[in-house]
């Protein structure tokens, strides 16, 4: 009984690979060695049903394999499952499982039901086909205080109160704390929305086709994830004519452009809030009980002891089950996004998705499809199809909600083959579990990043190896999905943590031949089709120290191999292997490798059609 086997990544066992839409057949297959006098059931729990566990005999099949075919007709939702394998041998009867085992793929045989792990289906309601320009784009994001001032004399726009300004841009960021550890005069370089529209050149230049850009509107801190005013343009970054101008530029450059919406929390000195009164003595939730917005907040002790995010008071959270502010954020009319879509934005990135509530984020999505062509993807660090979030299952990935979601588990992976951290198995394994979860589509618009504002910049994680960093950027952008670009990684700039991955871009002392890298994987993308739409499949060879991605279709492949090791070696289909066995996979992989090829020390990048 030991060989019992089911492996939900070959084609020999589940059919369809992944997660199914709704009115889809499935096909399961488990191998069982001398099947005579055995039984095998599926057992499936469909999550938040009332019918609860369902069993669900298989049938003897050829080649010692038992056989289970239904139609996906109860419903979109997560579905667990796990085999039941009953035998009977002189008259005695032994009982095994056969459930999921650390990253997925191959499982495990358990002598116990109450110990199983069960399998992930994930069943979707329709495909979150994204626009195009999105699943063509080549993204930048852009954190605007450090960018670039397009101020003739570099004089920094309405310098706020209490701050500080750095005497050059290339100055260290650098947080005043007081005894509390609390941020108590914020430092402002002064970047501004003239700055990035002077930079267009620069952006085509390096082949940027979309912008996404963080906090935008009227704040007290540089990050602007303290939002004073929804409908204000921060006076640092410039007035809302030169958003207007900023757009209509990008759009006529090829750009498109997706905003932050912060909408789980407010600034404390909001006008809705207004906790210091620099909205007027007499107004805001803080200072007047009867304000309108007043039911926005929860105050355990009012004025003074109020819910904020994670216990931050500088951030006040809001209810987002208030039906006020949902229609003050996505009603119809006169809402923050009524008002900034209208004016050109391409889309939104949902700041924190886990602290909004499913409705609230479906809100936003029903309101965005009103318009043509945008996008709404969301910050969730882990995966998004069972994500819980405040004891509840989140909804992202099954229609009429997130189209995808920032893919902050890719930096790790790539960070992990690149420097050893982990086995390229389990690597190349977490990585097809990831695809196996999401719908198509939804796997596809992930926006992929190797750093963002929230990381340590991803030139000081490889130790200032150039080389590497080139690696780096191969990875990203030989996976599916959408690559964004963190501003002045391609530049050179360093850094750890917050405040120092947010240094100002160094205009004055370019890395050229980081430049050009960058460059050269934007221009592939750009060039091969297949890096856009192509099939994904991942291998490795953990004795060799290789690690490689095909991406194919019908007409085309690229194949991106990197040895890790300090010698050349041969690339012999022999020695690799993958988890994943679908559609021909193998049989794309035999025809690229045909005999050896020799890998150089680094990486190899090889393309050609069929």
């Amino acid at each position: 009984m030991t060989h019992i086997y089911f492996n939900p990544w070959i084609e020999r066992y589940k059919q369809p690979f992944g997660a199914v839409q709704e009115g889809m057949k499935i096909d399961l297959w488990l191998s069982v060695p001398e099947p005579e006098n055995t039984q095998v059931f599926l057992i499936v729990r469909k999550e938040g049903s009332s019918s609860g566990q369902r069993v669900f005999p298989m049938e003897a099949v050829a080649e010692e394999r038992f056989h289970f075919q239904t139609t996906m007709n109860q419903g979109w939702g997560l579905y667990f499952y796990y085999f039941k394998v009953v035998r009977e041998t002189n008259g005695y009867e032994t009982i095994q499982y056969y459930g999921f085992k650390d990253q997925g793929g191959e499982g495990k045989i358990y002598g116990s039901e109450q110990e199983v792990l069960p399998y992930q289906l994930t069943c979707y309601q329709k495909p979150e086909v994204a626009p195009k320009w999105y699943r063509d784009a080549v993204f930048y994001q852009i954190f605007p205080d450090r960018f670039a001032n397009g101020n003739p004399d570099h004089i920094v726009n309405q310098p706020k109160k209490n701050s500080f300004i750095y005497g050059t841009e290339e100055d260290d960021p650098y947080y005043i704390r007081n005894q509390k550890n609390e941020i108590v005069r914020w430092d402002f370089f002064g970047g501004n929305l003239k700055g990035i529209k002077e930079k267009i050149p620069y952006l085509k230049e390096l082949g940027i086709t979309a912008l996404y850009l963080n906090p935008i509107f009227e704040a007290s801190s540089n990050h602007r994830y303290d939002t004073n005013d929804y409908f204000k343009i921060d006076g640092v970054l410039g007035k809302e004519e030169d958003f207007r101008e900023l757009i209509t530029e990008l759009h006529e450059s090829g750009i498109a452009v997706i905003l932050d919406g912060v909408f789980s929390h407010v600034g404390k000195d909001s006008r809705y809030f207004n906790i210091s009164g620099l909205y007027g003595k007499h107004s805001g939730a803080a200072l007047d009980p009867k304000s309108p917005y007043r039911d926005w907040f929860t105050f355990k002790q009012y004025p003074t002891d109020y819910k904020s995010w994670w216990g931050v008071a500088d951030l006040p959270e809001v209810r987002k089950d208030n039906p006020h502010y949902q229609e003050f954020i996505y009603g119809d009319l006169d809402s923050v996004l009524a008002k900034w879509t209208t004016l050109g934005v391409d889309g939104w990135r949902l700041d924190v998705a886990d602290e909004l509530t499913d409705d609230f984020i479906a809100g936003i999505r029903k309101h965005l499809s009103f318009y043509q062509e945008k996008i709404l993807i969301g910050e969730v660090w882990e995966d998004a199809s069972n994500k819980i979030a405040y004891d509840t299952r989140r909804r992202y990935v099954f229609g009429d909600h997130l189209q995808g979601v920032m893919n902050y588990p890719l930096r790790q992976q790539i960070l992990d083959i690149l420097k050893g951290y982990r086995t390229l198995q389990e690597i190349c394994e977490e990585m097809i579990r990831y695809q196996e979860n999401y719908p198509r589509d939804f796997y596809y618009n992930q926006l992929n990043n190797i750093g963002t504002h929230d990381t340590e910049r991803i030139l000081t994680m490889l130790d200032g190896s150039l080389e590497t960093l080139d690696q780096a950027w191969g990875l990203m952008f030989m996976m599916p999905g959408i690559p964004c670009i963190y501003y002045g990684d391609e530049a050179g700039l360093t850094g750890g943590k917050d405040p120092e991955n947010r240094r100002f871009f160094p205009w004055q002392s370019i890395n050229q031949a980081l430049f050009k890298s960058c460059q050269k994987w934007v221009q592939r993308r750009k060039k091969f089709d297949v890096l856009k739409y192509g099939e994904f499949f991942p291998f490795y060879s953990q004795k060799q120290q290789l690690f490689g991605i095909i991406r194919y279709t019908e007409k085309a492949y690229v194949i991106y191999a990197l040895n890790l090791s300090n010698q050349e070696q041969s690339i012999n289909i022999g020695e690799l292997s993958s988890p994943l066995a679908y559609k021909g996979d193998y049989d794309v992989l035999n025809r690229i490798i045909e005999g050896e090829i020799l890998a150089p020390k680094g990486s190899l990048f090889i393309s050609d059609s069929w």
